[in-house]
């Protein structure tokens, strides 16, 4: 079960795939706009309502870009967040009544587990950021850079707090529905860490290492890869076959206060450093033309990634993992949320030479990060041989002995 962005769904399309491979009967449980993302991998689709595109365009999801702090876009977030959190909650029951475990993303983990508590089901979490509070770093959703030990653990509980937040109407609705108390989300969350709930990463510890204050039953066991599917589109195969390697620029999910502006300063950052791009449209509508600049739609980043000079994306969870799987130099322009902090470890495994969050992108800076990162071969490097630790890694196993595990318990 999950909900979000595309990059909130598309790596448990792969890790669903692999546990059907396993012998499991999979439900991927999130917004009908992604039921495609499952077509020919073996794994189940229950549509939820709600269109996480069009919440992102609306004036609620465009008033993100009137926060000036990583705190302040969490806020405005969660509320519109909160008033849709309702609208889930009859699928996500209906989908848990035919299931025997319940495999919960970060993104509905607190009303997930009062559904499996209610339904007396087995649960477990699989989270593709860093979440539970730490002393090793600020906590990512917040983008803020580190408060010091305690305030980052303090900073955690906070965030946790205000996500929680988001489902306690909709949790208390589920209890009384299902028979249960009433309680707390924050008592229940308490519960769970006390039994040691056990929650999986989706994430490599060559990236982010598991912090050390972490209790038992928190583990990283490296990358969901997304299930994907078919060839590139024939204009862009033409397109890279042409000339050198180009630049991709995509920034995902995310929107833009201006797409036509920023659209301009990437032409311009491109043709300054002498370089051609692949501009995906995204849901913040890029769009360029030229000789040297593609506009593309989606397509599978597995395949496009790898034949990249360099790629310029937002930094979210998946589209950065994508990134170092194919073993390429990036740039990064974080533009909300945990972006700041994958974008902060970009730089510092030396596969980015800067990030420029988008605030602060300009034409001439992305063109001077974009030759760094074409022109130093040790970028490349870098992130080639981090590529290399990623394929070796298997992060499906271990969740299917979890699933095992409690299964049989």
């Amino acid at each position: 079960m999950t909900a979000g962005s595309r990059g909130d769904v598309a790596p448990f399309t792969g890790l669903g795939a692999a546990l059907v491979a396993a012998g499991h009967d999979v439900t991927l449980v999130s917004h009908g706009l992604f039921a495609n993302l499952t077509e020919g991998s073996g794994v189940r689709f229950h549509a939820l309502p709600v269109d996480p595109r069009a919440e992102s365009h609306s004036d609620r999801g465009r008033g993100l870009h009137r926060s000036g702090t990583g705190m302040g876009k969490l806020l405005r977030v969660m509320a519109l967040a909160k008033s849709v959190a309702g609208q889930l909650t009859p699928g996500l029951v209906e989908a848990a009544k035919q299931s025997d475990v319940l495999v919960l993303s970060g993104a509905v983990a607190p009303l997930g587990c009062a559904i499996a508590e209610g339904l007396g089901l087995p649960s477990v979490g699989v989270n593709l950021q860093p979440v539970h509070p730490t002393r090793a770093f600020a906590p990512p959703m917040a983008g803020t850079r580190s408060l010091g030990p305690t305030g980052n653990r303090l900073a955690g509980h906070a965030v946790n707090a205000v996500i929680e937040r988001i489902f306690t109407d909709a949790a208390r609705d589920v209890r009384a529905r299902l028979g249960l108390p009433s309680g707390s989300l924050a008592a229940a969350r308490r519960a769970r860490e006390r039994r040691g709930w056990p929650v999986l990463h989706g994430f490599s510890p060559h990236i982010v290492p598991r912090p050390a204050d972490w209790r038992p039953g928190l583990e990283v066991v490296g990358y969901w890869w997304p299930h994907e599917t078919g060839q590139l589109p024939a204009e862009l195969e033409d397109f890279l076959d042409a000339g050198p390697a180009p630049v991709f620029v995509g920034l995902g999910s995310a929107t833009v206060p201006d797409a036509r502006r920023l659209s301009e300063q990437i032409v311009r950052a491109l043709r300054t450093a002498g370089l051609r791009g692949v501009i995906q449209r995204g849901w913040a509508g890029l769009t360029a033309t030229g000789d040297d600049i593609l506009t593309v739609d989606e397509v599978p980043h597995s395949r496009l990634f790898p034949r990249m000079a360099a790629v310029v994306h937002h930094a979210g969870a998946g589209t950065t993992a994508a990134g170092l799987r194919a073993g390429v130099p990036t740039v990064p322009v974080p533009v909300q949320f945990d972006e700041t902090f994958w974008a902060g470890r970009l730089t510092a495994l030396g596969t980015a030479p800067c990030a420029l969050p988008l605030p602060r992108l300009t034409a001439a800076r992305l063109a001077d990060a974009l030759v760094r990162a074409t022109s130093d071969p040790s970028y490349r490097e870098r992130a080639r041989t981090l590529a290399a630790r990623l394929a070796a890694e298997d992060a499906v196993g271990p969740v299917d002995a979890v699933l095992r595990r409690t299964l049989d318990a």
